[in-house]
């Protein structure tokens, strides 16, 4: 599909984030002058100062990681930037390169157990969750799994460090195949708690957000092979999941809900412009067509589809924000990167067209991704 119309509006109103990110990535055409003047500027944008503000002198940025952000009435973040995830995923959508002091500092950070010991060690739960870290990689819920998968979105994710929990990722993903229910690995809570969902033990493989975002931002577990089993298993995880199924993992004697592949385990809903499925909506639709698949997963084929309609008269992406579901998930909202949001890249949505332009990025992105299968 012939994009440049959506390019052009792009090149003449968007502000430097996609202006760096349309040229280096998509168009690739970006001089060293160029992305350099474009760095200083996303460098002097509110949330990026605010995450060089963060930054300690260990190279940790924030405190904790998908944390607490009070406890016992003390407030533990300034902003959500304080967490060190939603710091991480700034750098990686404000596509801040590896060498970056910021970015190259937090990934050392990352991988020293007594740097890490110190930063996981301000609350009681904290503490624990530091010793317990490796627990649950295969089921997606433990501090390593954040950790690994922060480490790849910052383009840290292709050595011997992290490359063990790509083959962990794939094996997630590759148990799929093999069920006929969910109810396969699920085990009944004997219980009476109010939230009495299944639950599977913590070294059962089942995939989660972060298992699927190390796999996006990596490439060392890319062969036909691997990307042939991921678009079968995403398939067939549409599939397994009709509507919500909620379920726990089981750490010790406790139950945790995990970080799913989509809210509640429900299936991933193709885009439309008339419905905003979830609040990580179109990210996930993403980090799905950054694995390669192109169109082999039948809710990117459908989404492809949807927006190349939708931008078919004039180049640029809108949604109808008008219904009350669509307000209450609308990016407008959502200000910070957290885990619990999708990709905004204009800091400033009272600046004209600037919701049009992060909707159009993300359709040229995904139909850009699409297209590189194809060739």
């Amino acid at each position: 599909m012939d994009l440049s119309r959506s390019v052009d509006f792009l090149l003449e109103n968007a502000g430097p984030v996609i202006q760096y990110r349309l040229r280096k990535e998509i168009l690739r055409g970006l001089s060293r002058t160029e992305g350099e003047t474009l760095l200083e500027q996303i460098y002097q944008t509110p949330h990026s100062k605010l995450v060089q503000g963060y930054a300690k002198p260990n190279g940790y940025i924030g405190r904790g990681m998908h944390s607490w952000d009070n406890w016992r009435g003390v407030k533990l973040h300034e902003t959500p930037l304080q967490d060190g995830e939603t710091a991480a995923r700034l750098l990686s959508y404000y596509a801040i390169p590896i060498n970056h002091p910021l970015v190259k500092n937090f990934a050392a950070a990352m991988r020293d157990e007594d740097v890490l010991r110190e930063e996981f060690s301000y609350i009681p739960p904290e503490i624990n969750r530091f010793e317990t870290r490796f627990v649950g990689l295969n089921s997606g819920f433990c501090l390593m799994t954040l950790m690994y998968a922060m480490q790849a979105m910052l383009g840290h994710g292709d050595d011997e460090y992290v490359e063990p929990f790509q083959k962990t990722s794939l094996e997630a993903f590759k148990n799929l195949l093999s069920l006929s229910s969910i109810n396969d690995i699920t085990k009944t809570r004997q219980s009476m708690a109010k939230y009495n969902y299944p639950y599977i033990e913590a070294d059962t493989y089942f995939p989660c957000q972060y298992h699927l975002e190390t796999l996006a931002y990596t490439s060392a577990w890319r062969t036909p092979e691997n990307i042939t089993l991921m678009a079968d298993a995403l398939n067939r995880y549409n599939e397994l999941t009709q509507g919500a199924t909620p379920i726990h993992i089981k750490i010790g004697n406790r139950y945790y809900a995990p970080f799913p592949l989509n809210m509640h385990n429900s299936p991933i809903r193709p885009f439309r412009t008339d419905l905003i499925d979830s609040i990580t909506y179109r990210r996930l639709l993403t980090e799905i067509a950054m694995l390669g698949v192109g169109e082999r997963v039948r809710v990117i084929r459908e989404s492809a589809d949807n927006i190349r309609e939708a931008v078919a008269t004039d180049g640029i992406l809108r949604m109808d924000f008008s219904v009350p579901h669509n307000k209450r998930y609308s990016p407008k909202k959502l200000e910070y990167p957290t885990a619990y949001a999708d990709v905004r890249l204009e800091p400033d949505y009272k600046r004209k067209y600037a919701l049009e332009c992060d909707l159009t990025f993300w359709a040229v992105q995904f139909l850009s991704l699409i297209q590189m299968q194809k060739r």
